[in-house]
């Protein structure tokens, strides 16, 4: 079974960055499809930003313009740069990576914006 390991969340105050990273316990290489996703109290679960097999990104609107996510595969890392933060980007951050029919998850991160 494939682990995701998250790191870099904190609290930051508005308009602040922060940034996330994700390091899976095999090759990046074998994880087709990455993705950033966020959960906040008594919401659901959301896709924040994607990074498909074919390179392509993917950013929710209300992220769009302030966050990138970005593959490193030199280091074999999944990142999410989060600049100009908002209270309402608080929320835990997980790590997901898909493979065929095999989905993992990290155990994620939380983020907290507040002034």
């Amino acid at each position: 079974q494939v682990q995701l390991v998250e790191s870099g969340g904190g609290l930051v105050q508005p308009g602040g960055t922060l940034r996330l990273s994700c390091i899976p316990s095999t090759s990046i290489f074998n994880i087709p499809y990455m993705a950033w996703y966020r959960q906040a109290p008594g919401k659901p679960r959301e896709l924040v930003a994607s990074f498909g097999s074919t390179g392509r990104l993917f950013y929710t609107g209300a992220v769009k313009g302030r966050f990138t996510i970005s593959k490193d595969n030199a280091n074999n890392t999944l990142s999410l740069q989060m600049n100009s933060l908002k209270v309402e980007d608080t929320a835990a951050y997980y790590c997901n990576g898909k493979s065929g029919d095999d989905d993992y998850w990290g155990q994620g991160t939380q983020v907290t914006v507040s002034p």
